[in-house]
């Protein structure tokens, strides 16, 4: 068994706070941030919306892959995209970077979130963005559990508070 790196690394669906818990990790532990999306964005000039436009899920999917790699397995806060889980080797290296900490909240609050985020999201620009949205969340549900070690339900923790329950937890 490979040993596990220190880093806390957040999974969830997009909207469930992972970028914004992540901040606020980051200020608790003083510890830096590594953001995938960010990463993705600044590594190809563009917002993550506009990369999924101009190549593709398939393309960010390996972007994602090789902005995990950069990540160092020590005393940082990561925060994922929220389809990092679709690809076996991505939890494989999420787990070897440290515990993972899936933030959950109910599909209301997920959608009322994205939905006022001012944020694009290229996976809803469909016909019926929550309904999309819904069948994502379900799909993608089972994989953000059998991945994680903790979660933490932030339908109703603001985010601070989400940071410290999960560094009680991880300690």
């Amino acid at each position: 068994m490979t040993e596990r790196g220190r880093a806390i690394v957040l999974i969830g669906f997009m909207g469930a706070g992972k970028t914004t818990v992540g901040r606020e990790l980051a200020l608790l532990t003083k510890w830096p941030l590594y953001d995938t999306d960010d990463t993705i964005s600044a590594r190809y000039g563009m917002p993550i919306a506009d990369f999924f436009d101009s190549r593709g899920e398939e393309t960010f999917r390996d972007a994602e892959r090789d902005a995990l790699a950069t990540i160092p397995r020590h005393r940082a806060i990561v925060a994922t995209g929220g389809g990092i889980v679709l690809r076996p080797e991505n939890i494989a290296t999420l787990r070897a970077l440290g515990p993972v900490i899936y933030l959950e909240a109910d599909e209301s609050t997920l959608f009322a979130r994205v939905a006022s985020g001012g944020e694009r999201r290229p996976l809803l620009e469909t016909e019926d963005p929550r309904a999309t949205l819904a069948h994502l969340l379900r799909a993608r549900e089972p994989l953000y559990r059998a991945a994680a070690d903790l979660s933490v339900d932030t339908t109703r923790f603001r985010p601070a508070e989400a940071a410290q329950a999960i560094v009680r937890h991880v300690g």
